[in-house]
């Protein structure tokens, strides 16, 4: 029988050796038979070594170098994520609550070959990962600070209760973005975000002048206590959301491109408030008024930088990686748990931001 999955495992399998080939060429300093005075290394064939994922096992080449161990992060960043979904999926497994879809997938990920020790013991190899993540110093000065959280269905106790997911991302003085921390509350009250916010001011956060998010009080209360000083920032699309949210689905799409047209004038948006005040939109207009100081705050910084500081949009990726790969489980069997996918995730996503091109020029 043909494995449905083949296509699939082709392509992952030839992105992640060409991944290889570019480390490689990296710690080589050369390509390979290139002649260049830069060359540290010679290559020396390659060794294959096997990949289990979620879509079977991949057979990958590993270059080898003659003069010292070639070093792939391949292995260890793409497993980690999925390792961490794995121990999801045991776990609940192990504490008898998992689903028909995720005993299918203990039975064909050999999970139920795992003792209830053994699972505790490979979590808490990615617990120490992510809390060292979660804990490590910030050694830069954050500018732009966004903030969100989303929800999860968890297990507490006999019952399954939302739990939020409180994430921070800055935008550095150099800038980078970087995830910055994470915590899961039982709720977006103030008192959880301030105590998120302490933490990250013990660790080293300082330099904040704007703070984007949605229009939650808690999340407000905690900024304007938190952060004396900076500006606050009601993310646009937020706040195009709940503009929308009263009005009828025929006049939907029309008020969506109105608002896109005032996004940038504010006497546009005056306007537009107006107007659907005098069409009987109470509800929407007065959400215009009621912000209507708190929407154009990311105007006082370079021009630049406008699309990016007025929405909590970074944050997206972050809650959707999250949503995708939780998928198979629907719900979490604890709070360790969700945190544990959450920062194996965070981590890899923050690496790439770290590591890559920088989000906002500064120095405009």
């Amino acid at each position: 029988m043909k494995d449905p999955n083949s296509g699939l495992k082709q392509v992952i399998t030839e992105f992640l050796n060409a991944v290889m080939l570019f480390e490689a060429y990296l710690q080589s300093g050369a390509l390979p038979y290139e002649r260049s005075p830069q060359r540290k290394a010679h290559r020396n064939g390659t060794r294959s070594r096997t990949l289990k994922t979620r879509v079977g096992e991949l057979t990958l080449n590993k270059p080898q170098f003659r003069e010292f161990p070639f070093e792939s992060s391949v292995f260890e960043r793409y497993c980690r994520v999925e390792q961490a979904l794995l121990m999801t999926i045991a776990e609940s497994y192990i504490q008898g609550v998992s689903t028909r879809k995720m005993e299918e997938l203990v039975e064909n990920f050999g999970l139920n070959r795992l003792s209830a020790s053994e699972v505790s013991r490979l979590c808490k190899i990615l617990d120490e990962k992510v809390e060292e993540f979660l804990k490590r110093p910030i050694e830069v000065k954050i500018r732009y600070l966004l903030v969100d959280a989303t929800y999860f269905k968890v297990r507490c106790g006999a019952q399954y209760k939302n739990r939020a997911l409180l994430v921070v991302v800055g935008v550095r003085e150099d800038g980078l973005r970087e995830i910055l921390g994470a915590s899961i509350a039982e709720s977006e009250d103030s008192g959880y975000w301030m105590t998120l916010f302490r933490s990250l001011k013990d660790r080293g956060l300082e330099g904040v002048e704007l703070v984007i998010s949605d229009a939650h009080k808690g999340i407000q209360k905690a900024v304007e206590l938190s952060f004396v000083g900076a500006s606050w920032q009601y993310c646009r699309f937020h706040h195009s959301r709940a503009v929308l949210e009263s009005i009828p689905n025929k006049d939907k799409q029309e008020i969506a491109d109105k608002l896109k047209e005032a996004s940038d004038d504010e006497i546009k948006m005056q306007e537009l408030a107006k107007e659907l005040r005098d069409r009987g939109y109470d509800p929407a207009a007065e959400t215009i008024d009621r912000f209507r100081f708190d929407l154009w705050n990311y105007k006082a910084y370079p021009k630049a930088h406008w699309k990016r500081i007025r929405t909590t949009n970074i944050i997206e990726r972050i809650n959707k990686e999250l949503k995708r790969r939780s998928r198979p489980v629907g719900a979490f069997p604890s709070d360790q748990s969700l945190m544990r996918l959450a920062g194996c995730i965070m981590i890899n996503i923050n690496e790439e931001w770290v590591t890559g091109k920088k989000y906002l020029t500064m120095d405009v």
